[in-house]
């Protein structure tokens, strides 16, 4: 009776640690690098989608953000060039990871699309919290007078279902247990019980009676 005790809570408590759990750094890093990835993609999608119906250039949204390095130059660059569009991208980019390395460290091991949807949209208003009313300007996107209040709503949302979306994609692998290692999916000698592997006692046969 005491072994069964001790089995069910033990079941419990790795239920409950399933639901979050701490995942080791590389997988951490992978995981970010995938959905931050998709999030940059679609959100510089939108911001030039809006930036050539605003300011009449595609790149110049994302020119803006180069302003980290080119100071305010930068915001009122038009058309596409090494130095603008590619370090605008380049900033946008890492800085969509740092927001996915957060999103991937708060998701339980088990979630729904709901909850994956929600979280998607936290990290992505937070994101934009901080962006506009935390850091200094120079720090800031920059977009947002070249693709409008619209845009800016339009970028952050596409951000959030690029997280959402990647997330969603990264279903199904392997769940890790405490010291970064991987939970085994079926139990193993170390798993059982301890009375699961005492040795069944030997049955002696009965000898033959004599005809």
């Amino acid at each position: 009776m005491t072994t069964q005790h001790q089995a069910s809570g033990q079941r419990r408590t790795d239920q409950a640690g399933s639901q979050h759990h701490h995942l080791p750094a590389v997988e951490l890093l992978r995981r970010a690098l995938r959905s931050g990835s998709v999030a940059s993609l679609l959100s510089t999608l939108a911001v030039s989608a809006f930036s050539r119906r605003h300011a009449g250039s595609a790149a110049a949204g994302t020119n803006a953000t180069s302003q980290w390095f080119w100071y305010p130059h930068a915001r009122h660059v038009d058309g596409p060039s090494l130095r603008y569009t590619l370090a605008g991208y380049t900033v946008h980019h890492a800085s969509s990871v740092f927001w996915a390395c957060g999103y991937e460290a708060l998701r339980p091991r088990s979630t729904d699309t709901g909850g994956r949807a929600v979280r998607a949209a936290g990290v992505a208003a937070l994101a934009y919290l901080v962006d506009y009313h935390v850091v200094p300007r120079r720090l800031s996107p920059g977009f947002e007078d070249r693709v409008l209040p619209a845009g800016v709503f339009a970028a952050y949302a596409m951000f959030a279902l690029g997280l959402f979306v990647a997330a969603g994609q990264g279903h199904g692998h392997p769940r890790y247990c405490g010291s970064g290692r991987a939970c085994p999916s079926r139990p193993t000698r170390d798993h059982l019980p301890h009375w699961s592997s005492t040795p069944a006692p030997a049955v002696r046969s009965a000898p033959a009676s004599p005809a």
